[in-house]
């Protein structure tokens, strides 16, 4: 593509000079069906060293008491044997895993808001959610999965019940030997009760940097500066480092204002900002001493037929931001 898609990200290719390995993942999307190694290499080419593996839970509504997982009626990727092939398959590549299982509410809504009407429905839904966990915990230590993140965006679950958390750390802990980390949501990251019981402090890091339609890289920086007082705030209290569990940009109009968005609305393609939105982040963070690196959001197996310069969704697959981060993956390990 044009040069003005590659020139800021060189700047930070000459800073990571001499720093320490990052990781520098994708989120691998389950797949509806078995993949095989064909599927990993795309993963392999674009440089990174480390992926999320997401299996799922299903629960019904927020106020439902059961998660529902490791059924035959879900994607093969979103199960336990489905997410042990898919370890294997990028391990063979050289490619380590953070195991991530985590829940879907039905029609979408948010995880976070997930509450129970009573104390005897928050014991059953603790119940179900520790099985769901108990469960990949033993996978990740069958399949000596480095990194096992124990929840994802459940800040509500998380603040109203820490005794079970703090249990729920300690079962883990006694099957599995790896380092655990948590995803929390972009607002409310440093409101867990329990960070200094893991080994990473994980941020789903969708903060808003920007009112631009096209920021550019400078905007989108200044726009990080409060967000990362913030994070350097709580990582110097806790002293653990700061993991991006997920990260990641749309490609259309606004993509810094609400990063979270994941609305289905299509148009407004805008790989520019896309571009621009990497690269200010991997300027303020992958330098940093006390970032451990991130897992970028998010990564199909079906590469050829995923993305491109028409796609205004978060994958950077077949869209110009696949060079940038290629590139970037390559000079930060």
């Amino acid at each position: 593509m044009k040069t003005f898609f590659l020139l800021p990200i060189v700047l930070v290719f000459s800073s990571c000079s001499g720093q320490g390995p990052k990781i520098n993942g994708v989120s691998f999307v389950g797949s509806p069906r078995e993949i095989n190694a064909s599927n990993i290499e795309p993963v392999v080419k674009v440089n990174a060293n480390w992926a999320a593996v997401m299996p799922f839970g299903f629960v019904k509504n927020l106020e439902t008491p059961n998660v529902i997982f490791n059924t035959e009626r879900q994607w093969w990727g979103e199960r336990r044997d489905g997410a042990k092939k898919t370890i294997e398959l990028l391990n063979k590549r050289g490619i380590k895993v953070m195991l991530k299982p985590q829940i879907w509410v039905w029609r979408g809504e948010f995880t976070g808001n997930i509450c129970m009407n009573s104390d005897e429905d928050w014991k059953r839904f603790e119940k179900s959610y520790e099985e769901f966990i108990l469960l990949y915990a033993a996978l990740a230590e069958e399949m000596k999965a480095p990194i096992l993140c124990i929840g994802t965006e459940l800040h509500t679950f998380v603040q109203q019940r820490p005794e079970f958390w703090n249990q729920l750390i300690h079962k883990i802990r006694a099957m599995y030997k790896g380092k655990l980390t948590y995803a929390e949501n972009w607002d409310q990251f440093d409101k867990a009760p329990f960070w200094n019981r893991l080994d990473y402090i994980g941020i789903d890091a969708y903060f808003p940097v920007s009112q631009s339609q096209t920021p550019n890289v400078e905007e989108l920086k200044a726009g990080w500066q409060k967000h990362k007082d913030d994070i350097v705030t709580l990582q110097a209290k806790i002293k653990q480092p700061v993991l991006f569990t997920e990260y990641g940009y749309r490609s259309v109009h606004y993509t810094g204002k609400e990063p979270w968005d994941s609305g289905r609305s299509n148009g407004n393609v805008n790989l520019k900002a896309q571009n621009n939105a990497l690269t200010a982040l991997y300027h303020e963070f992958w330098n940093e001493p006390w970032f451990a690196g991130g897992f970028l959001w998010k990564w199909y197996h079906n590469h050829e037929e995923v993305g491109g310069e028409s796609n205004n969704r978060f994958t950077i697959q077949n869209k110009p931001s696949e060079k940038i981060v290629k590139e970037f993956y390559s000079t930060s390990k």
